[in-house]
């Protein structure tokens, strides 16, 4: 696994063996970057059920003025950490290891300290079995004030998995799909700030 554009191209990151990852393929997360696009430049990442952390890096690589990792399994979050270090990133990036749900609770508090604090895009990829997992953590996202006015939450998820249009403000608006994986794309109902 590689690190695919930026700053870190083409760097090697650990993965470890007979943990149950399944990290973001690096085709996959190449066309995530390429719809981002420069928007990923100066922006807040959250990258949410992190695993290796190879989407946050990847976003760091490319020019993210900040990364969140969410990792609530402590081998992981070992990973992350050891992925940030073997790259020398020591600024722009922030671990909490706690569950999904907490994590971004714990945003929306510090949104709510701290003015214009919000994030610009946050990506979530939890376990593929863990089905319940999409619709509780998008409902929250759905109602929660930590995302910046223009901001929108990514999916990453089963080919064939059918999530919700809707859930609360968050309406998807593409749906892009590769291999055994796609991509939703949410955005914030308009009007909402």
């Amino acid at each position: 696994m590689r690190v695919i554009a930026g700053k870190y191209r083409s760097r090697v990151l650990k993965n470890l063996r007979g943990l149950k990852l399944r990290p973001t393929s690096d085709r996959l997360r190449e066309t995530l970057f390429n719809v981002i696009g420069s928007s990923i430049e100066g922006a807040r990442f959250v990258d949410v059920y992190a695993g290796t952390g190879a989407v946050g890096i990847e976003a760091l690589s490319r020019g993210a003025a900040e990364v969140i990792f969410i990792e609530k399994h402590a081998t992981a979050g070992n990973l992350i950490r050891q992925n940030l270090d073997s790259l020398g990133i020591t600024s722009g990036a922030t671990l909490l290891a706690v569950d999904a749900l907490r994590g971004l609770e714990m945003l929306q508090a510090w949104r709510q300290s701290k003015p214009g604090y919000a994030a610009e895009i946050i990506f979530l990829d939890p376990p593929y079995a863990e089905a319940k997992e999409y619709e509780r953590v998008l409902r929250f996202l759905g109602t929660a004030g930590l995302r910046a006015k223009d901001g929108r939450v990514i999916v990453e998820h089963r080919r064939d998995s059918n999530l919700a249009e809707t859930l609360g403000n968050l309406h998807r608006v593409r749906l892009l799909r590769q291999g055994d994986a796609a991509l939703s794309f949410y955005l914030w109902n308009s009007g909402v700030d």
